[in-house]
């Protein structure tokens, strides 16, 4: 019995030395609205396999005119189903490793408690002077938001108001900081879990909209790494779907 526990801990330490041995980095290019809940699932990711990632958050446009130009990622977390399929249809990303993560829902969001009412008919009043959206050609966030205008007849109207922002993660920094009284944001930026609700929000209904498919792909530069591998079946596991849930994405 003496000799039981150093044999153990002598085990877990092998244990764990080929963990490590066999841990390798992965290179991720995220859509900003799920930045968060990458960092999330990122943590419990590296826990149960030993994997880490190497996180860059933005615009899924900028990603693709990257990847085209031969930025490194291994693995691209989009805000769309168009720009994976391009990309595998360009030779980019390996062809059936693209699949669903998450669908994206849209908030039109103000950090000031009861500006915007739970219709958004705030959008055709004058109680504000700029409305952030993140840039249609890049972001499908911004996207959702200019088709939203258009639903409501408002387009015209409110060009002259709209700050464009490159990300959605800086449309909200834009309604954050006032810079902007209200903006079109993801709901995950304001539904965080474990975190009191601030300012006020339209979660604006999906007829208004083209539903936001959020996929995954695998990239030919990471169609060896294992971690990249191991990370997309991850994601359609239960621990992270989960977490993709709590911030309100749809599935």
């Amino acid at each position: 019995m003496t000799h039981a526990l150093p044999r153990v801990v002598a085990g877990a330490a092998l244990a764990l030395t080929a963990m490590a041995a066999q841990a390798d980095d992965v290179s991720v290019a995220v859509a900003a609205n799920f930045a968060g809940p990458l960092a999330k699932i990122g943590e419990a990711f590296t826990a149960a396999s030993g994997h880490t990632l190497k996180v860059s958050s933005g615009a899924t446009g900028r990603f693709y005119s990257q990847i085209a130009a031969g930025a490194p990622f291994e693995v691209l977390l989009a805000a769309d189903d168009q720009t994976p399929k391009k990309l595998i249809a360009e030779g980019y990303a390996v062809a059936g490793s693209n699949f669903t993560y998450a669908i994206g829902k849209l908030v039109l969001w103000s950090a000031q408690p009861g500006f915007v009412d739970d219709q958004g008919a705030v959008l055709a009043s004058s109680k504000f002077a700029h409305l952030a959206v993140a840039n249609p050609k890049l972001a499908p966030y911004g996207q959702a938001g200019m088709e939203v205008l258009k639903s409501r007849g408002l387009t015209e109207a409110l060009t002259p108001k709209l700050v464009t922002a490159e990300t959605i993660a800086q449309a909200y920094q834009f309604v954050a900081s006032g810079n902007a009284e209200l903006g079109f944001v993801a709901l995950s930026q304001v539904a965080v879990p474990g975190k009191p609700a601030t300012g006020s929000q339209w979660l604006v209904p999906q007829s208004l909209y083209g539903e936001i498919r959020q996929d995954a792909v695998l990239l030919k530069v990471g169609e060896k790494n294992p971690a990249a591998t191991a990370l997309l079946a991850y994601l359609k596991g239960h621990a992270a779907r989960s977490v993709i849930q709590s911030f309100g994405y749809g599935q």
